[in-house]
């Protein structure tokens, strides 16, 4: 080894541990919302205390700043503990989403279409493959990190390929990728219900913005999901499958320690994961699951139909007034119903067909094992949703998006170039704080209000916060989920570290940071709508 090479690894190796104590300075999402919370009510206090107040762009009246730590803010406070917990908009369209995805994941039936996917895969398309079911693969949350890396390098070793190059390339997609697929997800109803949640700061952007909805940047997703996964089908392809081959990285598992069979780690909500490593993953599917995938795929489609029967007929109730679906309709408003029934139909009968569950009674367990999932979640929303209130009830949300709408117009960055800036603030805190909704839940109190008042629509904003939100999400030691690949890394490389890990997710980071913004920058300049109803400008404030 030259000494160029030691030189290097030792310079990766001291950024990725000053970048994990950094991070492990920060407190834990519930703990960093409490000092939000604290922080907010300190700082309008004292605004409170000084007269501050603020002209919102359309509003008659000024607003006042108004504090925690008052007589009319602690009467507040106390009055809405309950409303501003389950006010929380992501509450509302989360929860039924992840009842049904529930249904879908617990009979197996998401595992058991990304399996046949990749058994199906002839060797060429193997590495795309694998890009687009990791880029796609949010759909299952955060177990695609634990399913697909393995089932990719089994897949791989297969068909004579490498199968590290599954295992780092199903890991980087399913990371870089995280914010998008083809289909509407749990995490597009979080997203877009967080939104939501800010608008009241500037009643003047909430009344003139286009609504925020599960499918509000539907349109960008699906492109960004297929690019993205050929950006990491060619990436797996010609840059990480050679490298392995060159190094000479095994491509059979070593001799592993039989005594640690198991890892344990903590998700980004501090849940506790426990996943096997040593057990054997299989690709092929029994008799039994491609019945039930053949008569789940079936059901979503009838299902499918029916709906969109049911909208394009003469005078159907999901039309808005004048007949249409944009930009206000029932429709739009009935897409958690939308996804809920699509997911729940799918994954019951599957269950029935591939007999992974007995019949309906067993529907309610299915979604109590998925909620209890998400109690980490719910145990967080409490805080940010106190949080979110008290930013918008107190006024500070409205004098920082005044002010920051002002200093933007005054520097002459109300174009693209100040979208850009905020998205690589989001890379940057990425690196930190692993948590979207915890993250989003910050960027988007200050940021949503404030792009709106120079013209950009909510939606837009959120787009671009995806990319933020992803890209830089597999080069962070914070990633709980570094830690299981690393074991598996290490059936084939035993004396594999984290310096390991980050010479085969690197080659991805950039490609997916550019090639994800160059796409946004392409529906900017086009003024292409990124959903149903929702475009890139608020042409009513468009400065």
């Amino acid at each position: 080894m030259t000494h160029g090479t030691v030189e290097k690894r030792a310079l990766s190796d001291r950024f990725l541990s000053g970048l994990e104590a950094a991070g492990n300075k920060l407190p834990q999402p519930f703990n960093l919302f409490l000092w939000l919370f604290g922080i907010v009510g300190v700082v309008g206090t004292i605004a409170a205390w000084a007269g501050v107040s603020v002209q919102v762009p359309g509003a008659e009246e000024v607003t006042p700043v108004r504090g925690l730590f008052t007589g009319e803010g602690l009467a507040w406070f106390t009055a809405n503990l309950g409303p501003n917990y389950l006010g929380f908009p992501p509450l509302v369209t989360v929860l039924p989403i992840l009842l049904a995805i529930g249904i879908a994941e617990k009979t197996g039936f998401l595992s058991a279409a990304i399996r046949a996917a990749i058994g199906s895969a002839p060797r060429w398309l193997l590495p795309y493959m694998v890009g687009f079911l990791g880029v796609v693969g949010s759909i299952m949350a955060d177990s695609v990190f634990v399913i697909l890396p393995p089932l990719a390098a089994l897949a791989f070793a297969a068909v004579g390929r490498h199968p590290v190059a599954g295992l780092l390339g199903g890991f980087a997609a399913a990371g870089a990728g995280y914010s998008t697929s083809i289909f509407p997800t749990s995490l597009d109803a979080l997203f877009a219900g967080i939104t939501n949640a800010v608008l009241p700061t500037v009643p003047t952007v909430e009344a003139a913005a286009a609504p925020v909805n599960p499918v509000s940047n539907y349109y960008f997703n699906i492109v960004a999901a297929l690019l993205l996964s050929l950006i990491a089908g060619f990436i797996i392809d010609k840059v990480i499958e050679p490298r392995l081959v060159r190094t000479g990285v095994p491509t059979t598992p070593q001799a592993s320690d039989p005594g640690a069979p198991t890892t344990h780690t903590i998700d980004d909500e501090g849940n506790e994961v426990v996943v096997d490593t040593a057990a054997e993953v299989n690709h092929a599917l029994t008799a039994d699951e491609r019945r039930g995938l053949v008569m789940g795929g079936l059901a979503v489609l009838g299902v499918g139909v029916v709906m969109l029967a049911a909208t394009l007929v003469p005078f159907s109730p999901w039309r808005n007034e004048a007949g249409g679906f944009l930009p206000r309709s029932p429709l739009l408003s009935s897409i958690v119903f939308i996804v809920f029934t699509l997911f729940a139909v799918g994954g019951y009968v599957y269950g029935r067909s591939a007999r992974t569950i007995e019949g309906f009674n067993d529907v309610p367990r299915l979604m109590g094992l998925a909620l209890k999932d998400m109690i980490p979640f719910l145990v967080l929303a409490f805080v940010m949703g106190q949080f979110i209130a008290l930013f918008n009830w107190s006024g500070i949300g409205s004098w920082i998006a005044v002010a920051g709408a002002d200093g933007l117009e005054a520097t002459g960055l109300t174009g693209f170039g100040v979208i850009v800036l905020f998205i690589l603030l989001c890379s940057l805190l990425n690196l930190f704080i692993i948590s979207g909704s915890a993250m989003w839940t910050i960027m988007a109190a200050v940021f949503v209000p404030m792009f709106g008042l120079v013209g950009f629509e909510p939606a837009f904003v959120q787009a671009a916060f995806r990319i933020g939100d992803s890209a830089t999400q597999v080069i962070t030691p914070m990633n709980p989920y570094m830690i299981v690949l690393l074991t598996y890394l290490r059936r084939y490389t035993p004396q594999a570290g984290f310096g390991s890990l980050m010479s085969g997710m690197v080659p991805f980071v950039v490609p997916f940071w550019l090639g994800w913004l160059a796409l946004l920058f392409v529906f900017y300049s086009l003024g292409l709508p990124l959903g149903p109803g929702n475009d890139i400008f608020i042409e009513e404030l468009r400065r």
